[in-house]
């Protein structure tokens, strides 16, 4: 368990997000402010190619977005799904979780919501994700789609001065996924789950297997029974496995992150390395690596070497 924490997020990729928010956690402004600077800055880098600009296309060779974000204080939240180039979906989704009705939307009625809004459009599919797309096989088995290698959704936790709480993700999706899918990101309670009082949780990887066990609801479930953010990742990880060996199905990757309203911190997963990236109450923000060796969890931050044999996001 990662003590003194105050945002915890999701693959390396999130680092630089993570660093510029950093600072305005450090001006004392509220919790939502640093979440959606993190999740913008992987939004707008055509580098990353699971979320936002560049994401990866559907199999008519579309980027069609996926973003929720939830308020811990007050359990609002607000989603969109499905939708394609709005510029930042994550900034529709804060918007949204101010409404008591008609938070979550997809489409073209996301669409028309960001329109009335003002909120900034763009074409979300760049040269580098249609030359992916225009060189990969589509014929593949849609059933035997996996997320992304090493790096997928980006999800965001965080705590401000007042101990509010809250959590915000985004993503592409599954490359080549049927036109409409959608995963586990927009869905609350299974990408991500925010209650101030106990703590947050959420989800990366096939959002499929990860809807199956609710699993950001269970986990924040387990915390506030009492168990620590890292023994409560590992444990529904590992009880929701266990549950899919019982019916013989074959999970996809799944890795999950977790902050209590103490500022403790826990990951796990599925996968030999889970790079995440956690800013501390002395707002110095650093890499860490969530490793799945036979079924053992262990944690460590990352040296040079590592780093340098790194190939992932």
């Amino acid at each position: 368990m990662i003590k003194n924490c105050c945002m915890i997020s999701t693959w390396k990729m999130s680092l630089l997000g993570m660093k510029r928010a950093a600072p305005l956690l450090k001006r004392n402004v509220p919790v939502h402010e640093a979440i959606l600077m993190a999740v913008k800055t992987v939004e707008d880098d055509p580098a990353i190619s699971s979320v936002g600009y560049g994401g990866l296309p559907n199999l008519n060779g579309e980027v069609e977005l996926d973003a929720a974000y939830m308020n811990g204080d007050t359990l609002g939240f607000g989603g969109v799904m499905s939708v394609k180039n709005i510029k930042n979906p994550i900034e529709v989704a804060f918007d949204l979780s101010h409404y008591q009705r008609n938070c979550l939307l997809s489409d073209i009625g996301a669409t028309r919501y960001a329109q009335s809004k003002g909120f900034a459009f763009q074409n979300m599919l760049s040269p580098e994700s249609k030359k992916r797309y225009d060189q990969t096989d589509k014929m593949r088995d849609s059933e035997m789609l996996e997320a992304y290698k090493e790096h997928d959704t980006v999800c965001v936790i965080g705590m401000d001065h007042r101990r509010s709480m809250a959590c915000g993700v985004s993503t592409s999706g599954l490359f080549l996924k049927m036109p409409g899918r959608v995963g586990d990101s927009p869905i609350i309670g299974s990408g991500l789950y925010a209650d101030s009082e106990v703590g947050c949780a959420a989800a990366t990887g096939v959002g499929e297997d990860i809807m199956k066990g609710c699993l950001s609801f269970s986990i924040v479930e387990k915390m506030r029974n009492g168990i620590d953010p890292q023994t409560a990742c590992e444990t529904a990880l590992q009880q929701h496995l266990q549950r899919f060996l019982r019916c013989n199905h074959s999970c996809g990757s799944i890795s999950v992150i977790a902050m209590d309203c103490y500022g403790n911190a826990g990951a796990a997963t599925t996968l030999s390395a889970f790079p995440f990236v956690v800013t501390d109450q002395n707002f110095s923000t650093q890499l860490y690596v969530a490793s799945n060796i036979g079924g053992k969890i262990s944690i460590f931050q990352p040296d040079q070497g590592w780093l340098n044999s790194y190939r992932g996001d």
